[in-house]
Formats: structure tokens, C-alpha cells, sequence
């Protein structure tokens, strides 16, 4: 089993800049790639404004896309769309093309996310889904996920870049001090940033989805 991650970036068509943007993309993905090495394939631009990438689990892939929600500036927001099933190659003259359920699944899962911000969660970003012939464990856990994951779009998106960046940083595991002195504000003002936009369950939650932990 893989999970393949589709994405694309939301309301790319009325940037004003839209190659600034994709640059802005990339350096973010390198940097949570750098950060946070979890990939088996990290997300790279296919056609037009979408990415696709791969992660061993389901639970490193919603850990990197968090921080990679987190690590984007105001102005670059992004939908993913999480498969999980089998992935496969198709040989082809330019070289091996991923495809398989887990691609189909995350084709299925960017749709559903879109649908959903159209009609009453207009805050959702990230949607699971695990492809037919999955067991019913794994259906179980992306159900499980996906609830999860409501709530956790709701807080991300609320969230002013400032405090976005102070997140990630503790999800990393840095200080508060630390932080401060980055951003030149007291320590004070950093844990009332994070407590005051929910992101104290945001790094819970976080921490809960990295190996052997209960």
C-alpha cells in the first residue's frame, strides 16, 4: 500500500502572479522536504498548477501536508487530494508513469474537496480516500482521518501567517523563546498567538501522527 497525494493550488487562475506563486510553492515544498524527509516521492508540478507526490503512510503524508499548509505564505493555498491503494508504473517513451488505485483514490479525494468548498466547508483543503479493494481496517482509519481532518482545515485556515509560521516551528519541536526572537516578539506574545487561533490541538495532533507514539 502507498498513499499518493494529488494538488493543486486554489484559485490559481486569479493570481496575479502566477509564476511567483508556483516559485513560492516549490521553495516551500524543498523546505519541508528538508525539514521533515518522509517522502518516497516528493510533490513536484505535473501539468498546470497541480503536484503529485507519494508517502509510505498515511500518517506521514498528513503530517507533511500540514506543515507544508503551515509553511506557505498568505496568497498560496493549496487542496490535496490523499489516495490510498496500490500504485503501479506504465511504461511509457518519456520514461515510467505512476498510476494504480492509490492514483485514482487521490483523483476521487481532490474532487470531493473541491465539492465540499463549493457547498457548506468552504475551509476544507485536505480529503482522504482509500481505493475500493482496501480493507476495512484501512476504510475505517480514512474515515477516521478525514473527520479529523475537517477540523483541523477549519483551525489551519484561520490562522494569520505569523502564527502559521509559529506553529510550525513548534511542530519541529522548537522553542518558544526560540520563536520569539525570530519573529522579534516576547515569548509571551507567541504562546498567546498559538492560543488564541487553536494551534496548540494543531501540534497535538501533529505530534500524535509520528511513529510509535500511542
Amino acid at each position: 500500500m502507498t498513499v499518493a497525494v494529488t494538488a493543486d493550488i486554489v484559485g490559481s487562475r486569479q493570481l496575479a502572479d502566477r509564476d511567483s506563486a508556483q516559485r513560492l510553492l516549490d521553495d516551500t515544498i524543498a523546505r519541508v522536504e528538508h525539514d521533515y524527509p518522509v517522502s518516497l516521492r516528493a510533490l513536484r508540478p505535473t501539468v498546470g498548477d497541480e503536484q503529485q507526490g507519494e508517502f509510505p503512510t498515511l500518517e506521514s503524508a498528513l503530517a507533511s501536508l500540514l506543515l507544508l499548509q503551515l509553511a506557505l505564505p498568505d496568497g498560496v493555498e493549496c487542496r490535496f487530494g490523499v489516495g490510498v491503494g496500490a500504485v503501479g508504473t506504465v511504461p511509457s517513451a518519456s520514461g515510467d508513469l505512476h498510476d494504480g488505485p492509490a492514483w485514482w483514490a487521490a483523483r476521487t479525494a481532490i474532487d470531493t474537496v473541491h465539492e465540499l468548498q463549493r457547498r457548506a466547508v468552504q475551509t476544507a483543503r485536505i480529503r482522504v480516500v482509500a481505493a475500493a479493494e482496501e480493507d476495512a481496517a484501512t476504510h475505517a482509519a480514512v474515515a477516521l482521518a478525514n473527520a479529523y481532518l475537517l477540523a483541523r482545515d477549519q483551525l489551519v485556515v484561520s490562522m494569520n501567517e505569523r502564527t502559521r509560521r509559529i506553529a510550525y516551528g513548534r511542530c519541529l519541536g522548537e522553542t518558544q523563546a526560540h520563536l520569539a526572537e525570530v519573529e522579534g516578539i516576547t515569548q509571551p506574545a507567541v504562546s498567546q498567538a498559538l492560543a488564541s487561533a487553536g494551534a496548540a490541538a494543531v501540534i497535538a495532533g501533529f505530534a500524535l501522527l509520528q511513529p510509535h507514539r500511542d
